[in-house]
């Protein structure tokens, strides 16, 4: 009687795609939620995505320009290690362009705060977003969504205003740019004025906390209370209107289509927070991760901006990596999920955890897709151990997760040919959860002689046998 142990396995494993993330499958089996509809009169999404063209093709001229002029071994972008074009640079690209320096730098300003160029030290290199600016209508509104919320950085503030009251009327404008979006046409400055008046004084009011025990005198200082809110308010509309989110003058003001579109956009992001069962925009890091595991990835990528938008991007940013060095591989992955939503000023941080064996394969990733791989060749950049440490993690978090049959199919996005190859490499790697993967492996496979196999690897792993 013959062994039903195959010695040299031809079933071979299947890979339709890299690394098919536990989350990813988990997913699947969830019913869809109806996509919410912008409001009625919304231009269709190719439409708005001509329009953002439009709007930004002078920035995307400009960063194609630093594509091919600055790349490496050529100038640099910067003189001071800062975003800020050098002089030379700025010189040239006018010379070429047939632009003068100023428009220059305004376009490159434009191009950076829409994610079209990217600088890193003293040099720049072209955003994903301008890898897909010809192909992928989501990329570019999402570019102009991006400088959309940098508005206040796209338009020079007053000089003789106090930073505390320009960031009261930072703070304040979504309000008045929700009332603008339900207005659906021109509203009054003055109209905009009291609303931003009530809203300031809302802010000041929830500042004053009287904290416990004896405190020193205060201080005095410069009290933006009695500034005059209209030089601001005309300071706040004519930055919007130079990012093209609305159009002002003759003393009213109204959004643009994409204005309008990406209020809406806004709004939907908090109220999908808002109507979490765990209330997933105040919890830490962890727990949101949690919260959307659950969730469908669209469902869990509006999570995953409403979070960031309520935190300052470095304290999330290690928030969520310190969620990714935890003992549970889904929270690994989604975590890495969110810092794609982060996108460029998660980086640095990312980088540096290269260098962290658990997180190694993770990062490696982001950063080809950051650096503009497709996500269906990413990885590409592992070595064959990486990802067979990647591949183990991913099943772990389908077996503390998942269902028996995601990690049947699991099988499938492992980079070894056969079997008896994935089980040695398997062996190798030195995972942690090696032997619990392998016994759960056993146990889901209906393959009898299969999860005979996989079940003496799980032993030999287990005693360190050979």
């Amino acid at each position: 009687m013959t062994s039903r142990i195959p010695r040299d396995s031809r079933l071979r494993l299947v890979r339709p795609r890299p690394l098919a993330a536990a989350p990813r499958a988990m997913n699947q089996r969830r019913s869809r939620r109806p996509a919410p509809r912008p409001p009625e009169g919304t231009p269709a999404p190719a439409e708005l995505a001509r329009m953002a063209r439009s709007g930004l093709a002078a920035a995307a001229r400009v960063a194609r320009w630093a594509d091919a002029a600055l790349g490496p071994g050529g100038d640099s972008a910067t003189a001071d290690g800062k975003a800020t074009l050098s002089d030379t640079t700025a010189e040239r690209a006018a010379r070429d362009l047939g632009l003068t320096s100023a428009q220059v730098r305004g376009d490159w300003d434009t191009a950076r705060l829409a994610g079209l160029v990217e600088v890193h030290g003293d040099s720049a290199r072209p955003g994903w977003r301008l890898r897909a600016w010809d192909r992928d209508d989501s990329a570019v509104l999402r570019g102009w969504v991006a400088l959309f919320d940098a508005w206040s950085l796209a338009y020079p503030e007053p000089e003789d205003r106090e930073p505390a009251a320009v960031a009261e009327v930072v703070s304040a404008m979504p309000q008045a740019l929700s009332f603008l979006q339900l207005s659906a046409g021109p509203v009054p400055v003055e109209q905009l004025l009291d609303l931003l008046e009530q809203r300031v004084t809302e802010l000041r009011t929830a500042r004053c906390e009287i904290p416990y025990g004896p405190q020193p005198e205060p201080v005095a200082e410069p009290e933006p209370t009695d500034a005059p809110l209209a030089p601001l308010l005309d300071w706040a509309l004519r930055a919007l209107a130079s990012v093209g989110a609305l159009t002002y003058g003759d003393g009213q003001a109204t959004l643009t289509p994409l204005g309008s579109w990406a209020v809406w956009v806004k709004l939907e992001q908090i109220c999908v927070a808002a109507q979490s069962p765990a209330g997933n925009i105040e919890q830490a890091a962890e727990d949101m991760l949690r919260g959307c595991a659950q969730l469908r990835p669209n469902a869990a990528r509006a999570e995953y901006r409403a979070w960031l938008a309520a935190r300052p991007v470095g304290s999330a940013v290690t928030e969520l990596l310190g969620a990714a060095r935890g003992e549970d591989a889904l929270l690994r992955g989604l975590a890495f999920e969110a810092l794609r939503v982060v996108g460029a000023p998660a980086e640095p941080d990312v980088r540096g955890v290269v260098a962290e064996p658990t997180l190694r394969p993770y990062a490696l990733l982001w950063l080809a897709e950051h650096d503009g791989a497709d996500p269906e060749d990413a990885h590409e950049v592992l070595t064959r151990q990486e990802a067979t440490w990647l591949w183990v993690d991913t099943a772990a978090a389908v077996a503390d997760h998942g269902e028996a049959p995601l990690l049947v199919r699991h099988l499938e996005s492992a980079v070894q040919p056969t079997i008896p190859m994935l089980l040695d490499e398997v062996r190798a790697v030195g995972h942690p959860r090696t032997v619990q993967v392998l016994v759960a492996l056993a146990a889901a496979h209906p393959d009898p002689a299969l999860a005979k196999a996989v079940r003496r690897a799980a032993f030999q792993v287990h005693t360190g046998g050979s």
